[in-house]
């Protein structure tokens, strides 16, 4: 179920491709999270076993990736799910693999490695606010946690 379609608070189907805000939204950012309410509101509004990425640093400050397959690849690669332009991203980089307790990233053999917080990982599982570090790009993990 993944696609390379922009996804908004209006489109809430699915894909892995997500664009920044649009400097014209208007922004209110919660001081204690760094979320605006744009970003609470998609958070919110998640589909069941899907997960959003938002980039908290680097190119594309804002941008959202939505996780909603089985497995999503990030890398410079164009055909990446989760395309990272830039040279401190392998093509190839990492992946974000779900499974029925949420999702795992796993570094893909990356020369400038994948890092969850400070730690360099090989693999582990995400925990809600956690940030993944790909090359120059900080994203912080957000799992959806309505019922199902």
């Amino acid at each position: 179920m993944s696609g390379n379609t922009e996804w908004n608070d209006q489109n809430l189907d699915h894909t892995s491709k997500l664009s920044a805000i649009s400097p014209s939204d208007p922004v209110e950012e919660d001081a204690d999270s760094g979320l605006s309410s744009q970003d609470r509101r998609a958070i919110e509004n998640l589909p069941p076993r899907s997960a959003l990425l938002i980039v908290r640093k680097g190119p594309n400050l804002g941008a959202r990736f939505l996780l909603d397959s089985e497995t999503t690849i990030a890398g410079r690669h164009p055909n990446s799910e989760i395309f990272l332009d830039d040279v401190t991203v392998s093509r190839k980089h990492a992946a974000f693999v779900r499974d029925d307790d949420g999702f795992l990233v796993r570094d893909l053999g990356s020369l400038n490695g994948t890092y969850v917080g400070k730690d360099r990982v090989d693999e582990v599982r995400l925990q809600s606010g956690q940030d993944v570090q790909i090359g120059k790009y900080r994203l912080t993990y957000h799992p959806f946690h309505g019922a199902v």
